[in-house]
């Protein structure tokens, strides 16, 4: 093929899909179990919300002890960047952790960790 573009064999292709398909899945489910964790450690009803693409975000409005038309805020693009940032400091505060851990979670690695952190601390 001269002058082309070089052309992946699909085989490559779908193994490339299969292992992105792991690898959010299990960041997907790392995220559940640690939002369903916090739930439980601050007695918020309905921990299994967590499990639910949008309920789960409800359920992180409801652990910040937030009002739920903050989804809507969520929904605008660069509001929701600092409505999530409001709301994981609060969540931060509601498992009795310092509130600037809400601010970390703009960091890429940070916001892997303080999930977990929160979820799995005393």
């Amino acid at each position: 093929m001269e002058g082309g573009y070089q052309q992946l064999e699909p085989g490559v292709t779908a193994a490339f899909m299969i292992v992105y398909f792991i690898i959010i899945a299990v960041f997907y489910i790392y995220m559940a179990i640690c939002l369903q964790t916090i739930a439980k450690k601050t007695n918020t009803d309905n921990g299994w919300f967590a499990w639910i693409p949008i309920l789960n975000v409800i359920l992180m409005l409801m652990i910040a002890k937030k009002p739920l038309w903050w989804f809507i805020l969520i929904l605008i693009p660069i509001v929701n960047i600092v409505i999530s940032i409001i709301v994981w400091m609060a969540i931060a505060e509601a498992r009795g952790k310092p509130n600037w851990l809400g601010i970390l979670m703009i960091i890429p690695i940070a916001n892997i960790i303080i999930p977990g952190y929160l979820a799995f601390s005393e």
